[in-house]
């Protein structure tokens, strides 16, 4: 058996759905561990929200013990409300990585997308199809926020990791 290089998180923000990844690098390949979204009730209060986020970032982080986390910055914002709901979310995974320890990488999404594929204006379907192939997964990852999250983890830079 392999003793993974390091763990990464990638997570892509927002209060109604956070998106995540979890992927380890093995000698010079990555392996995709887990993805998925962390979603919170749009009935609840915004503060419970934002508290349900942190809860299950601090489970996913204890569990899977990463060496950095990447994540997604806000490069603008059509509805200024959102922009500032979505920047409170990104504040509490700061919160929660930084609590356990964990270095942040930030990237824009024009980042990623010429991080994966090379080119800054790719669409989702594009994403997820590289995130797809340079992780060997049997299938397409969804949703949208966590096949992008994927990306993000797979931008991360590791030349310091041990």
């Amino acid at each position: 058996m392999n003793t993974p290089l390091c763990t990464i998180i990638g997570i892509d923000p927002g209060f109604g759905r956070t998106g995540y990844g979890v992927i380890q690098k093995i000698k010079s390949e990555y392996q995709c561990i887990e993805y998925g979204c962390i979603t919170t009730s749009p009935t609840c209060a915004f503060p419970d929200r934002l508290l349900t986020l942190h809860t299950r970032l601090a489970t996913l982080f204890s569990s899977f013990k990463p060496t950095v986390v990447s994540l997604e910055k806000i490069f603008f914002a059509k509805n200024t409300k959102t922009a500032l709901d979505v920047s409170a979310a990104r504040g509490v995974i700061m919160l929660c990585a930084t609590q356990h320890g964990i270095p942040i990488q930030e990237f824009t999404p024009l980042q990623v997308k010429q991080g994966v594929i090379g080119y800054g204006k790719a669409d989702k379907l594009q994403i997820q199809k590289i995130v797809q192939l340079l992780l060997k997964l049997p299938s397409l990852p969804k949703p949208d926020d966590a096949a992008d999250a994927l990306a993000l983890a797979l931008c991360a830079n590791t030349t310091f990791l041990k």
